[in-house]
Formats: C-alpha cells, structure tokens, sequence
C-alpha cells in the first residue's frame, strides 16, 4: 500500500497495489494490521455505496457532528471523481482550506479524510460508483452541509458549478461564512 500526504496533514492518500494476470487484477483496498503499522489506525465500522448517474454531479459538502463524527475512507469503483476535503477544525492553521483528488476506477487511489473535514465529490464522467468506510454510524441529528460553491472557500469542482446536479439538501446548505464548526483542533 502506497501512503501519500496531501497538502492537509491527515488527509492521505492510499493507493493499494493491483496484481494483475489475463483475467484482469485483485487488490487489498483495507487491511487494518497493515495500515496500523503504517501508522494509519482508523476503527471502520460502516460502508456506503453510492451511484451518480450523470457527470456533473456534486455531493457535498457533508460533515456528521460529534459525538459522532466520521472519518472516511473513500474509492471511486466506477467512473472517475474529484473528491474534495476542507478543514473545519476551529484553531486550525489550516482551517477553511481544501484539497482535491482524482479519484478512478482505473487508477484506485482511496482518499482517508479524518472527522473534523468536509467531504465532497463532484462526478467528472457519467455512471460513477462511490464506496466509503466510515468510522461511526449514520446518525441524522449529527448530519450537516456547507454549501459545495461557496466563494469563501474557492474550491475548483472540475466542472461548471452552475450546472452542478445537486440534492435538495445539497442546494439548500449554508455558507460557509454562517457555518459555526463542531470541531476543534488538537495539535
């Protein structure tokens, strides 16, 4: 397992190795012996799937508050995504900025996004499978979004954010200048 940082301490980037014969290629996408002694230690205990459709598909920004919050570990199985992080952790010095990265079926990067983060993915092709671990359950009172196109926050989707397709939810999120954080950084 490749382990890369990104330009956000915590949020890494996994890339499993793929071994490969004429009938295509297995790969171990978790394995929590191997990543703990990589010192990645994350207790997952739920797994999502989702489908977009069309490209142009934005999910996003979403965060789940304490007492449970989530880390994620997420992969693109089909299709090909910008998947997006932003600290929000209060005190943070890197508080309000984010980070992007490609993920595809074809190249298997994972991106881990610690609790403390919103999470977001914009589809850049049609018919994209997403699978995520996450590390506390769903719990809908702890369920919050900031809006994906806010200005504050200038996050470049890879796509034109006007015609974004996005969920009731999603279109009615607020800014990201009225959000008020959860979460605290520990340095």
């Amino acid at each position: 397992m490749n382990i890369e940082e990104t330009a956000l301490p915590g949020v890494l980037i996994l890339t499993p190795r793929r071994f490969g014969d004429a009938r295509g290629w297995f790969s171990e996408v978790w394995n929590r012996k191997v990543l703990t002694d990589r010192g990645v230690d994350v207790p997952f205990v739920q797994d999502n799937h989702s489908f977009s459709r069309d490209a142009g598909t934005v999910r996003g920004l979403h965060f789940q508050s304490p007492p449970h919050a989530q880390a994620k570990l997420v992969r693109c199985g089909r299709g090909r995504i910008l998947d997006i992080a932003v600290d929000i952790r209060r005190g943070s010095p890197n508080y309000g900025k984010w980070v992007g990265v490609e993920l595809s079926a074809e190249n298997g990067r994972q991106l881990l996004i610690p609790a403390g983060f919103l999470h977001g993915f914009s589809t850049l092709e049609p018919d994209c499978e997403v699978l995520y671990k996450c590390s506390d359950f769903y719990a809908p009172e702890c369920d919050g979004a900031v809006r994906f196109d806010d200005p504050d926050l200038g996050i470049d989707w890879g796509l034109d954010t006007r015609a974004a397709i996005l969920s009731d939810k999603d279109a009615a999120a607020q800014s990201f200048r009225d959000f008020q954080s959860p979460f605290v950084y520990e340095a």
